[in-house]
Formats: structure tokens, sequence, C-alpha cells
């Protein structure tokens, strides 16, 4: 139960599809009947009484829209025109070694039991797993072959193929990711690509029709129109989803719809589907979506560097109840309450302080704590912003510079130059901190966890589930700490890791 990702489709999905064609067949089956009239009664005769005429249905005049004869919607022209700027992207994921099994061999009373299961550390019984397949969708924006999509589509993904809808195939080529905001950018060697315009999910109000292109469970290009039910919705799916200011919506949208277009009535694309809540895997009449100006920020950044930059001030905050609102005689739960102050971050050297209630960034009010992050990320590094702050009773202003967010986990891309990578980029790593409870499970003081390889770290033998502990005999427990260790390399560098509890080095070459 909760939010799932609509991307990639499995197997199982085709099966469930046919229980549910089959129970649709039987219930079409058990209510028909025959001509107007000639069915028998419930409880009656085979001699029923004649059935009165039905009305008689004027038909439009040619060349008239029935639906628009009717006063419905109408969103003929608009898949018509737009329709073909969507495709299908099909992928097949990397193999991934087989992680420890419950057969007996790893019992519950291992101290290392937990922490093995709890990171897929590679088994030292059977291979690797075969590769998954999976479909979702994109959509192009440039007539030279630029494709948005999801990052949950297409990260993990050994081969991408983009099928479009006069059934062309091209093998993509990915050109960066972001799993903060789920949004990827694909490349395929094509011209003259029908694209699509932008629209603006400021102005989306709740109730407005919108449309929804993709191919879930694999029927390419299906449409699905529904109202927008809500915007600027945090749905808190895990720490980095706080960084989306999701469009909710109940246009249908199934696994294969990820990372299809948003579609507003004026044939704007306003957001990227992503998400669903769900408590049985498929739609129950509610799908999220990424605004398109979050989704074109970070596509501006991965294409031009192959990273995204975010800005930071270093508070935690929370949300103002009305309790809170009447302590601090605000006239309404409004803005980001500052409960904590890094020491030396931007909000600190600027004068913020813990009971802080921030109304607004550069005019734009701040109404719930999830607005603000949203606000802060898209500024860049080293901006100034001004901030509207609520203190003792009355609003103030405060003028911070921004500092850069780092990713707890790095992102990888092929599209941008070598200088503008970081340190893991270079490695061909993704990794994380590990968390409190992770360092207590595997008795260490920190380290970075391995959680995907490619490039020189695959080459080299890292896997997923390696703990990266130190570098050219320094110690590491940041991101920050493996980039600077990189940075003072030059043709190669010396891991220090721990697997399965033994530590070892790794030596890898850099870029190759």
């Amino acid at each position: 139960m909760g939010i799932e990702q609509c991307g990639a489709r499995r197997e199982r999905g085709t099966a469930r599809l046919a229980a549910l064609m089959t129970v649709g067949a039987l219930a079409l089956a058990g209510c028909g009947r025959g001509p107007a009239g000639t069915g028998p009664a419930a409880g009656g005769s085979a001699a029923a009484t004649p059935a009165a005429a039905p009305p008689v249905v004027k038909p439009p005049s040619p060349g008239t829209n029935a639906a628009a004869a009717r006063g419905l919607p109408d969103f003929t022209d608009l898949v018509a025109k737009y329709g073909p700027a969507v495709v299908n992207v099909s992928v097949v994921e990397r193999s991934r070694p087989t992680t420890f099994q419950d057969d007996g061999a790893d019992t519950p009373d291992d101290p290392l039991h937990d922490f093995l299961r709890r990171f897929g550390v590679p088994g030292q019984r059977g291979g690797a797993q075969p590769p998954a397949r999976g479909e979702g969708s994109g959509f192009a924006i440039t007539p030279d072959g630029y494709i948005l999509t999801n990052a949950h589509v297409v990260a993990d993904a050994s081969e991408v193929t983009v099928r479009t809808t006069d059934r062309r195939e091209f093998a993509a080529k990915v050109v960066g990711v972001d799993r903060r905001t789920d949004v990827a950018v694909i490349k395929i060697a094509a011209k003259d690509l029908p694209v699509v315009q932008f629209g603006d999910p400021s102005k989306l109000r709740p109730g407005e029709w919108v449309v929804a292109i993709g191919s879930p469970f694999g029927f390419e290009n299906s449409v699905t129109a529904g109202i927008v039910s809500a915007t600027s919705r945090s749905i808190n799916d895990g720490p980095e989803s706080n960084l989306t200011p999701f469009i909710q919506t109940d246009a249908a949208v199934n696994p294969g719809n990820s990372g299809g277009p948003l579609f507003n009535m004026a044939g704007e694309v306003v957001g990227i589907n992503s998400q669903i809540y769900s408590r049985t895997g498929g739609f129950m009449g509610i799908s999220f979506a990424i605004p398109i100006d979050v989704a074109v920020n970070v596509k501006d950044q991965l294409i031009k560097t192959g990273r995204v930059q975010r800005g930071r001030i270093g508070v935690v905050i929370q949300d103002v109840n009305q309790q809170l609102a009447d302590s601090f005689g605000l006239d309404r739960p409004r803005g980001a309450l500052v409960s904590q102050v890094e020491a030396g971050a931007p909000g600190a050297k600027a004068g913020l302080k813990a009971g802080d209630v921030i109304l607004a960034v550069n005019g734009r009010t701040i109404d719930r704590s999830s607005d603000l992050p949203v606000q802060i990320a898209a500024q860049k590094p080293g901006a100034t912003v001004e901030l509207e702050v609520w203190r003792d009773r009355a609003s103030r202003k405060f003028t911070v510079t921004v500092a850069e967010l780092k990713d707890g986990r790095a992102t990888r891309g092929g599209g941008g130059s070598e200088g503008g990578a970081s340190g893991s980029d270079k490695l061909g790593l993704s990794v994380r901190p590990l968390t409190p409870q992770e360092r207590r499970a595997a008795d260490l003081d920190g380290g970075l966890l391995v959680e995907d390889v490619e490039g020189p770290a695959l080459r080299a033998g890292l896997q997923p589930g390696d703990v990266i502990v130190g570098a050219n005999g320094q110690k590491v427990g940041s991101v920050e700490d493996l980039e600077a260790a990189v940075g003072k390399s030059k043709a190669s560098i010396a891991l220090l890791v721990n697997r399965s509890g033994t530590t070892i080095f790794v030596p890898l070459r850099l870029g190759g």
C-alpha cells in the first residue's frame, strides 16, 4: 500500500490484465440481451410484452464532433497534433549479482544476517540474476532527438530502445538522470522529430481537464483523460521526494505510463507522469506528475553538465499548525518554522535562528513547509535570496547567499564534459553515506554504501553492497570526501572497501 512508480512493465502485469478481461467478458455476458424488447423478463415467461420503441437520436451534422456537439471536452485535435511526439521506451536492466537467500546457510543469529539482506550484498552461491526487461514512456523535446522520461525508467538500464509512433526504433543513450526529481534525459540519433510545447504548471487549477498519453502495460500511445485533483502536492515518499511539488490528477496512469506527458487543454505539456497511489499495484484514481518547469530546469543542467546543482541554506524546518501560529502571533497557520540552524551554514551566517518562520522567498509565498525546499533548491549555488521572516510577532527581511546541496546519491550521466562531472561520476559509482543504523549493523564508523556500479568501477570489481571506507589512505565518510580524493588522484585511485565484513583494497583506474 502506498506510492508506487508507474514504470517498467513485468510479465505478471499481463497475467493480471488477462484476468480482468475475463471478468469483464463474464459480466457483459451476464447482463446481455437480444434485440430490444425480445429478452425474457426477470421471473416472467418467454412471451414478453413488446417494449416501447427506443427514442430517436439525431446524428450530428457532417463535420461536427459528437463530443463537442454535446458540450463535452474534445481531445481529438490535441492527440492528433501532439501524440506523435510521445514515444515508447523499452529497457533491459543491468544484470545484478544473486543476493543471500534464507536457505539455512545464513541464520538470523548471524550478526551480519540483517546487514547483508538489507543491502543485497552479493552471495557466494548462484550467479548473476537474469536482466529484467521493462517499458515506459517519453516525449521528444527537440527535433534532433532529445527525449524526456522518468529516472526510474532508465537509471538502471544497460540498453534503452525508443520506438516512435511510425514504428521506427532507435538505440538511445542516457544523457543523465536525477533521482531526486525522477527526471531523465535520453538521446536518439534522429532528425525532424515531432516535439511537444511546454506550458506553465503554475496556472493549473484543480478541476480543469488534463490528458495523459503513454504506454500502459505496453499498449503504445494510449490516451486517458481526467481532471487536476490538486497542485503542489507533497507526497513525502522518502527523503528525496520533498523537492517536487507534484500535480495530482485522476487521469488513469498505470505501469508503462511512467515518463509520458501530461497535457493541458491547450495542448501544452504541464507535467511528466511519474507515480500512483495504490493498494493493489494498479490505478486507483490518484496519480502524480512532475511539473514541467521542474523537469525543464533539471533537463537543462543534465544536457549542459551531466549533473544537477541545487541550493541549500542549512535549516531544519517543520509545518506550522494552529497552536504554533497562535503562539507566534501569526494570523493563521502558514510558513516554514525553523527548528534548527546548521552551524556555519548560509542561514546561520545570515542571522536566522530557531523559532523563525520563513514566509516568503524572493517574494514567493511559503504557505507550507514543503514549499521552502522546492524554492531554495531551485536557486543556483552562490545566488542571494531575500527571505521574509516572522520573528517576535513582526515581519523582517534577511538576505542569504545560497550554498550547494550535496546529493547523498551521486548523479551519473554521459552528457556532460568530464571536467563537469563529480568524482563519483568519474568512477562510475552511485553511492550514499551509511545511516546511523547501518553503521551500527556493520560495526563501522562511517563510509559510503555502493548502490550501483558501471564503467571503471564495474571493471575494477566493485559490487553493490560494498562500503567504501577510505581512498588513497584517507578516511571517506561523505561524497565530498570521495570527490576530493578523486580530484587529487591522477591515473588511478586505491579504494579501501569493506565487503561482507572483510576489508580489502580495490585499485581503480580513472576514466577507463
